[in-house]
């Protein structure tokens, strides 16, 4: 399930964010932290299984027609394909007059999750 970064879960999301090699530095992951809680449409969305503990983030860019994914980190031991699809498919639920799109650094991975999403439709269909 995907929530809404509050600044009460900024302990966990700096966390998440930490698995990121660009934010091994602390000081870079603050001033992504604060672009990201500067305007509306840079949003942090923290992701969890079910009831249990937030185990991913997803830093997006909400356009008129588009969601831009800056960023996206799962814990490691939650790190498999499966669960990052699950994430996107359901930023696509969230958003569903948008496409979404990755910026250079995550274009492989949302065309990896359009490819996989397509086989799953094609395959439901028959």
């Amino acid at each position: 399930m995907l929530v809404k970064y509050r600044k009460d879960y900024e302990k966990v999301a700096m966390g998440l964010l930490s698995f990121i090699s660009d934010f091994k530095d602390i000081a870079h992951l603050q001033t992504e932290m604060q672009w990201y809680q500067s305007t509306d449409d840079h949003q942090l969305l923290l992701w969890r299984q079910g009831d249990g503990d937030f185990c991913g983030i997803m830093g997006i860019e909400v356009g008129t027609d588009f969601i831009l994914l800056h960023h996206d980190s799962l814990s490691p031991e939650e790190r498999t394909a499966a669960n990052q699809y699950q994430m996107l498919d359901e930023l696509a639920a969230l958003y569903p007059d948008q496409r979404v799109m990755g910026t250079l650094e995550m274009a492989p991975i949302v065309g990896a999750w359009e490819r996989n999403r397509d086989r799953r439709t094609t395959t439901n269909h028959h």
